[in-house]
């Protein structure tokens, strides 16, 4: 990560000109934290899931990681995640559904795994919701992994949501990802999942407001 001259890496917001640099990140960190440019026919597929539509709907709760050349990571999520998911599916689901038609990609490949689930998008749990209504998702390349900048964009999100009048945040990351899920037991994340299959995703939360705390 570039650290040399006048200028050091940043938080900031999230600007329209951050868009496709965003997708880059997506697509870079996209195998469990590691690239995953080569596993995709169309290098847009991922971030038009990931990210897309949050810099669309809540670009007040996306922050960049700017090291003065490029973005290096980024921390982007929903306030209300039940309504997020609904105006997904009125306003952004049904343009990728017509750009990426279920039968036109081999189930069990990368791209036919993420676009059977933009076809049909998982929702959160409402007993999740509840108390932590808000979600996010965070991707950082690998010359910003391990630098402390993860926290503080995470700091970052969980700030302006509870200023926004979120009690909680939620988040889902692969329990093959073992170094992202200790650093966000790190981050006093509780695990909100019973026991699952190997492989599967889990859904972390922490509360952040001061409802029934």
């Amino acid at each position: 990560m570039a650290t040399t001259g006048a200028t050091s890496p940043r938080i900031r917001a999230y600007a329209p000109r951050d868009w496709a640099a965003l997708y880059d990140v997506c697509l870079r960190t996209g195998a469990d934290g590691a690239d995953a440019s080569g596993q995709y026919t169309d290098p847009r597929l991922l971030g038009s899931v990931y990210a897309g539509p949050y810099v669309a709907f809540e670009p007040e709760l996306a922050f960049v990681l700017d090291d003065g050349e490029r973005v290096q990571g980024y921390v982007l999520g929903a306030l209300d995640t039940t309504s997020f998911e609904r105006r997904c599916e009125r306003e952004w689901w049904p343009a990728l559904r017509e750009r990426y038609p279920a039968a036109a990609w081999a189930p069990g490949s990368a791209d036919g795994e993420v676009v059977a689930l933009l076809h049909d998008p998982p929702t959160a749990d409402p007993a999740v919701t509840a108390l932590y209504p808000s979600h996010l998702h965070i991707d950082l390349l690998p010359a910003a992994q391990g630098t402390g900048f993860g926290r503080r964009l995470i700091e970052t999100f969980t700030a302006a949501a509870r200023a926004a009048g979120s009690p909680g945040v939620h988040l889902v990351v692969s329990r093959t990802n073992t170094n992202a899920v200790g650093f966000y037991r790190r981050m006093s994340f509780v695990e909100l999942d019973g026991p699952a299959e190997p492989g599967a995703g889990v859904t972390m939360g922490l509360r952040i407001g001061s409802i029934s705390e």
